[in-house]
């Protein structure tokens, strides 16, 4: 059988972009079995030269030591005319490698999900004279590198109503516009586990307040000074709580944290693959504003309490989250605790929960490939019938 061939562009900037890329081809293979051959590149590791290759594994080191630099880059690629001449360079540089992209997937349909990649694949296209259909997932939620945006692309598809008015403001048409939402991992997509069931099986209390402390993938930022000091202001309120911490891939916190006296009972875990699981055993989640992690706890109606963000890319999910009433924001491990302290002990809880089930779009990631198989049947149509 002869597979239409879909490629996902991404750069490992974060784990964001990746997992919306997953995201996609999961949905592919389960709404279009034996349909579509979907494969994803990074780009920017794969198909560049030195040292612009090198670009996404510094990603990390400089967003966790030097937090400074990368605001100055974000500030400097903010302005159009050094992102499109840095962006010129690139391709002048890496014109023969990213020619090999093609001819190695040779793709019937190409989607960005990262916001450096439009407008240098698109000119690709262009000098290449390749007439392939190109679209765009937007993965933020409220902040835009405009570099999202190119009035070129077929669609582009977006997460909220601050992202689709930033579309049109670039130059988009409302046609090329769809807000679907933000594609997640397809756990997320179908029923969500029972919290009573789920807590017995990830050995938590039954009916203790829970709370759910994200470290991230890598484990950054202050998370065993939040740990500590949630869990001593939930013990002295002298009821039945929890604690669970997620450490990511940072073994050093993880054994640190098990090794630590505890007020309370507190579960400490690395890296896992069931987020679902851990997200419907909690009433609440502590976590840095990253967008799919946000989209995320709204599907399983968490209240979010954000405990920093990346400057840039992550500033407008803070507002995201405040002014829609799902959550709030504090920068420091006391204010934190202060805060965990007043939901545990208060009503606001369930008014949050509410609203963040109201903000949900569990099945994104099926809506969009479902507009992109139709973007493409329309494609052949009109083909067949020119």
């Amino acid at each position: 059988m002869n597979h239409s061939r879909i490629l996902i562009l991404m750069s490992d900037t974060g784990g964001g972009h990746r997992a919306s890329a997953q995201a996609l081809q999961a949905a592919f293979a389960a709404r279009y079995p034996d349909r579509f051959q979907v494969e994803i590149v990074d780009l920017w590791t794969d198909y560049t030269p030195w040292p612009i290759n090198q670009m996404p594994r510094l990603y990390s080191p400089i967003i966790a030591r030097v937090l400074w630099f990368w605001k100055l880059l974000w500030a400097v690629f903010e302005n159009e005319r050094a992102f499109s001449a840095a962006l010129r360079l690139v391709y002048l540089i890496s014109r023969n490698e990213l020619r090999r992209v093609l001819q190695a997937h040779r793709p019937h349909l190409i989607i960005s999900v990262h916001p450096f990649m439009q407008h240098i694949f698109l000119r690709l296209l262009e000098h290449e004279g390749a007439a392939i259909p190109f679209v765009t997932v937007v993965t933020d939620l409220a902040s835009f590198h405009h570099g999202w945006f190119h009035a070129r692309v077929e669609r582009c598809f977006v997460a909220s109503e601050v992202a689709a008015a930033a579309a049109r403001r670039y130059g988009l048409q409302a046609r090329q516009v769809r807000l679907l939402g933000l594609p997640v991992r397809p756990d997320f997509a179908g029923t969500l586990p029972d919290k009573e069931p789920t807590r017995a099986r990830l050995g938590l209390a039954d009916t203790a307040f829970t709370v759910l402390l994200l470290g991230g993938g890598e484990g950054m930022g202050p998370v065993a000074a939040t740990a500590h000091a949630v869990a001593q202001r939930l013990a002295a309120m002298e009821a039945d709580c929890q604690l669970v911490v997620i450490c990511g891939r940072n073994e050093r916190l993880r054994k640190a944290l098990q090794r630590s006296d505890w007020p309370i009972p507190v579960q400490i875990c690395g890296f896992v693959d069931n987020m679902q699981e851990w997200m419907a055993a909690s009433d609440c989640v502590i976590t840095k504003a990253g967008p799919g992690t946000i989209a995320e706890a709204l599907i399983c109606g968490l209240p979010i309490l954000l405990s920093g963000f990346i400057p840039g890319q992550e500033e407008g999910s803070v507002s995201f989250v405040v002014e829609n009433g799902v959550g709030a924001y504090c920068d420091s491990p006391d204010d934190i605790a202060a805060t965990i302290n007043d939901w545990a002990g208060g009503s606001q809880l369930v008014q949050m929960s509410a609203h963040a089930r109201e903000l949900a779009r569990p099945r994104a990631a099926y809506d969009i490939v479902d507009e992109i198989v139709a973007l493409l049947d329309g494609e052949a149509a009109d083909t067949r019938d020119s």
